[in-house]
C-alpha cells in the first residue's frame, strides 16, 4: 500500500518526498529524533498509509472528485489473486466488500473508460465474498464492522438485483451476512436518522453507513476544516450522493485535500494532529530519547485538551486511549497536567476508551496506568485523599493488566492486529509503573514468547516480519529480556539495519480497515535503535 501525507487546512498539500520518509534520521538515534519530530511539526495533518475501504467509498460515493480514475486504477492493481483485497484472518472482508460495491458502482454509472477489466475484477470480488461470508470465519474486532458490513451487503446485492453479476462473475446469488451477524444495529442506526435523532458523535466517523440518509442525519455538521467524522468516506456520505455538490465548499475543500497526493488516494482518518504527535513523543522520551517542549509541539498536544480529555482528531468524541498518551507525552515533555480528565472512563473494573464501550481495551488501561504512574512519580504535589485515589487505580490496572495476560506471555488488543503491540505496551506499563511481586515473572513471560517467535531473518511479525513488530520485539527484549535476550536482539537490530532504507508498507492498526500511521511506526523503528545500539543509529551510513 502506499504511505501518503493528507494535509489539514493548515498545512500545504506538498509532496514531502521519498527520501525524507525513508530516512527520518541520519545522524545517530537521538538526532534522528530531533529531525523525526521536526518532520511532524512541518506536517501539521499527520501521515496515514492509503485505506482501500475509504478510497474505494470515494470511488462509489464521490466520482466528480479529483483522481477518481486513478483510485479506480489503484483498487484494480491491488486485487489479490483470490479476488480480495487486504490480509488474511478476516481482515479482508471490509476492505473486500468496499472494493468490490465500487467497481460495481463504476460499472453502473460508467465513469472510466476499460469497464470490461473493472467488470472481471468485481466477478473475482463477488465469487471470494460468496466463499468467505458463507464460512464461519472469526472476524476481527475494528471499528463499526457490525454496521459497515451489513451496509456494504445490502448496496453490493443492490447492485446484483438492478444490474444483474459482471458478465464474468462467478458468484452465487446474492451475498448474505457473516455467520453470527445480523443487521438489527444498522437497522437502529438509521431508524435513528430517519426519526430525526441525534446520532452518537462516534457514529459520524462511519456516517456512510447511512446510504442517502447521511445527508440528513441530525446534528451532523462538518468542522471547521471541512470533516465530518474526520473521514473522508463519511464526508463523502454527508454531501449526498455522486454529483459534485454545489454551496458546500469547506467538505469538498477537504476532500480535495485528503487526494491531494500524486497517488490521489485516501486515508481512513485524516487530521491525525494529536494522535500522531503524542504517541511518538511517548515513545521517544519513554527510550529515553530528549525531546524539546517547542511551543508548536505543546500547544498542539494541550490545544484541544478539556475536561473530557482529547479526540484522535476533530470531529471525533475524546477517549480514554489518546488522552492517557496525550498527558503522558505532556509529562515526559515537563509540561505540568491534571489527569483528572482520566475519571470519567472509570468503570470500576478499569477504563473504558469512551462510555458506553463494548469490552474493553488492554492497551487503553496500559495508557491510562501509564499516566496515572508518571503523574504520581512526579512528585507532584496531589492531596492526600486525590493521591489514594490515584493509587487505588494504579493498583487496580495492575491487577487487570496481569489477569488479562495469555498463557504464552502475550496480550492482545482492539486497536491493533499484532499482539507485539498489545504486549509492549502492557509490559512497558507494568515494567514502570507495576509494584507486585506479579510483575516480573510477567514480563519474564512476555519475554520468553518473543524469544520464541522470532524468524530466522531476525524479524518478528504475525503475518511475516515488519519493522514494526520487530521493533516492538527488540524494545521489550532490551527493557525485559536480560542476558538471555542478548543473541536474538544482535539478530533483530542486524535486521532492521538490512531494511532501515526500506519504508514498510503493513498496515496493523485498526480502523475501518488496516492502516499504518507512518511517524509512528518510525518513532518505533527509532527508539528500538536507541536502545539496543546506544548512539549508532539504524540509519547512519
Amino acid at each position: 500500500m502506499t504511505s501518503t501525507e493528507y494535509p489539514s487546512a493548515l498545512a500545504t498539500a506538498t509532496d514531502p518526498g521519498t527520501e525524507a520518509l525513508a530516512h527520518p534520521a541520519r545522524g545517530g538515534s537521538v538526532d534522528g529524533a530531533s529531525e523525526l519530530v521536526a518532520q511532524l511539526l512541518a506536517r501539521p495533518a499527520g501521515q496515514v498509509s492509503a485505506s482501500t475501504y475509504e478510497t474505494a467509498r470515494l470511488v462509489s460515493l464521490a466520482p466528480w472528485l479529483t483522481g477518481h480514475a486513478q483510485r479506480v486504477r489503484w483498487l484494480l492493481d491491488c486485487q489479490h489473486a483470490d479476488g480480495g483485497w487486504g490480509p488474511g484472518d478476516g481482515y479482508q472482508l471490509v476492505p473486500t466488500l468496499s472494493a468490490t460495491e465500487a467497481l460495481l458502482a463504476v460499472l453502473r454509472t460508467r465513469t472510466v473508460s476499460g469497464l470490461d477489466e473493472v467488470a472481471r475484477a468485481a466477478g473475482r470480488g463477488l465469487t471470494a465474498l460468496s466463499g468467505w461470508l458463507g464460512a464461519a470465519t472469526p472476524l476481527p474486532d475494528t471499528p463499526a464492522l457490525d454496521l459497515i458490513v451489513p451496509a456494504l451487503v445490502e448496496a453490493v446485492n443492490e447492485h446484483l438485483d438492478r444490474h444483474g453479476h459482471p458478465p464474468t462473475g462467478r458468484s452465487a446469488g446474492r451475498l448474505g451476512l457473516p455467520v453470527g451477524m445480523t443487521g438489527a444495529r444498522l437497522a437502529a442506526v438509521r431508524h435513528q436518522a430517519v426519526a430525526g435523532r441525534s446520532l452518537d458523535v462516534k457514529l459520524h466517523h462511519a456516517l456512510e453507513v447511512l446510504g442517502p440518509l447521511a445527508r440528513a442525519a441530525r446534528g451532523v455538521t462538518p468542522q471547521p476544516n471541512g470533516a465530518v467524522g474526520a473521514s473522508p468516506a463519511a464526508t463523502a456520505a454527508w454531501l449526498g450522493g455522486p454529483d459534485r455538490p454545489d454551496g458546500q465548499p469547506a467538505p469538498v475543500s477537504y476532500l480535495e485535500r485528503v487526494v491531494a497526493g500524486g497517488d490521489r488516494l485516501a486515508p481512513c482518518t485524516t487530521p491525525i494532529t494529536v494522535f500522531e504527535r503524542s504517541w511518538v513523543v511517548s515513545t521517544l522520551a519513554r527510550a529515553g530519547m530528549p525531546v524539546a517542549a517547542s511551543p508548536d509541539l505543546v500547544g498542539s498536544l494541550t490545544a484541544d485538551l478539556t475536561e473530557a480529555g482529547t479526540a484522535t482528531s476533530p470531529g471525533l468524541p475524546p477517549d480514554a486511549d489518546t488522552t492517557s498518551v496525550t498527558l503522558y507525552a505532556l509529562l515526559r515533555l515537563g509540561v505540568p497536567v491534571d489527569p483528572d480528565c482520566l475519571w470519567r472512563y472509570d468503570i470500576g473494573t478499569g477504563f473504558c476508551t469512551w462510555p458506553g464501550e463494548d469490552g474493553i481495551s488492554v492497551t487503553t488501561n496500559a495508557h491510562v496506568l501509564d499516566v496515572l504512574g508518571e503523574y504520581l512519580a512526579g512528585g507532584a504535589a496531589v492531596p492526600g485523599p486525590a493521591a489514594d485515589r490515584y493509587r487505588s487505580a494504579v493498583h487496580r490496572l495492575e491487577g487487570l493488566l496481569l489477569d488479562q495476560q495469555h498463557d504464552d506471555g502475550t496480550w492482545h488488543d482492539r486497536w491493533h492486529a499484532s499482539p507485539y503491540y498489545a504486549t509492549l505496551c502492557c509490559a512497558l506499563a507494568l515494567a514502570g509503573y507495576g509494584r507486585t511481586p506479579a510483575v516480573a515473572p510477567a514480563l519474564a513471560r512476555a519475554a520468553r514468547w518473543v524469544l520464541a517467535t522470532q524468524r530466522p531473518d531476525g524479524s518478528w511479525g504475525r503475518w511475516h516480519g515488519t519493522p514494526e513488530e520487530t521493533a516492538y520485539a527488540l524494545h521489550l527484549l532490551a527493557v525485559a529480556g536480560g542476558e538471555p535476550a542478548r543473541a536474538a536482539l544482535g539478530r533483530g537490530r542486524a535486521h532492521l539495519l538490512r531494511v532501515a532504507d526500506q519504508p514498510g508498507d503493513a498496515q496493523l492498526w485498526h480502523d475501518k480497515d488496516l492502516y499504518q500511521p507512518t511517524m509512528i511506526v518510525r518513532s518505533a523503528v527509532l527508539a528500538a535503535d536507541h536502545l539496543t545500539a546506544g548512539d549508532t543509529a539504524l540509519t547512519r551510513r
